[in-house]
């Protein structure tokens, strides 16, 4: 049996997968032993080690949660502002009017052309040099504004690449019956392309979280991992052990945001999906003569 998008496998195929995934299962126990023999010859689990994290609030009290704090704060404050920012640049490049397209597509343009520690290390000496922000928020604020100038130009070409993806005859029967380009953008093509836009921009969401940590590694900023490599040197030698838990509430985070993302996508299908209700004559005869004209008398 085949489908629209590959053929089914048949009996050679069958048996030659189950070999790859056997062969492939193998390997990655194989690396994991490797992996946990290392670490235990090294004497990094250790329960000394990893008794700060299991026992006791300390660690969590004064390291990791005000780091976690502060990168969900830094994240969630430039996702706020770069996703309209980004929303408005994108519907700019479309626009009929030059004045209007040409400065949206080079400020898109120049912004994702420079790397976002660029972007950050600018902002810290922007706001040192021309603003009264205090010596201990200018991190916090040089994080958020390379975040936004960065990643609101990569969701610009986001949203942008999600409308022009739309069908073109959607755009023409819009202007047939009279709408203006506004009512087009607003009523029948951003609903629609929010939808098909939605992975892509989860996926810039998540390297907005996990950008954060550049402030840390250069800025000061009291993220958390800047706040895990401090803890590190505060209990000794546990470098694997702190990583490895920052590594798990990174995951955990990502994963929350995703499964989020995927529960709205799969409700906005749902919601747009049509009810079925089938139009009796008079119905249909009413709705043509109010929308077009036709079905009415003469």
């Amino acid at each position: 049996m085949s489908s629209v998008l590959y053929d089914a496998p048949g009996p050679r195929a069958k048996r030659r997968n189950v070999v790859l995934t056997v062969v492939f299962l193998v390997a990655l126990a194989a690396l994991l032993w490797w992996v946990f023999g290392t670490l235990k010859d090294k004497g990094q689990l250790e329960w000394a080690l990893w008794k700060p994290f299991f026992s006791g609030s300390e660690a969590w009290s004064t390291y990791i949660w005000p780091g976690l704090e502060n990168t969900l704060k830094a994240a969630a404050l430039a996702m706020i502002i770069a996703l309209p920012l980004g929303a408005v640049l994108g519907i700019a490049r479309l626009s009929d009017h030059v004045w209007v397209r040409v400065p949206a597509a080079v400020v898109v343009e120049f912004f994702r052309s420079i790397p976002v520690l660029v972007l950050m290390i600018f902002g810290l000496a922007l706001f040192a040099e021309y603003t009264n922000v205090s010596s201990d928020d200018r991190p916090l604020y040089a994080v958020v504004t390379g975040l936004v100038l960065y990643n609101a130009s990569v969701l610009a070409e986001i949203v942008r690449a999600g409308i022009l993806a739309l069908p073109k005859g959607q755009s023409e029967a819009a202007m047939a019956i009279g709408l203006r380009k506004g009512q087009l953008m607003r009523t029948i093509l951003l609903p629609q392309a929010v939808t098909t836009m939605l992975p892509a921009i989860v996926s810039q969401l998540v390297v907005i979280l996990k950008d954060t940590a550049l402030g840390g590694a250069v800025l000061t900023f009291p993220e958390l991992l800047a706040s895990a490599n401090t803890m590190s040197g505060y209990y000794g030698a546990n470098v694997i052990a702190s990583f490895t838990v920052v590594a798990v509430i990174y995951i955990a985070l990502n994963f929350l945001l995703t499964t989020f993302a995927s529960w709205l996508e799969r409700r906005l299908r749902r919601a747009k999906k049509s009810t079925g209700a089938v139009l009796k004559a008079d119905d249909a005869g009413v709705a043509g003569s109010n929308a077009t004209g036709a079905g009415g008398n003469a």
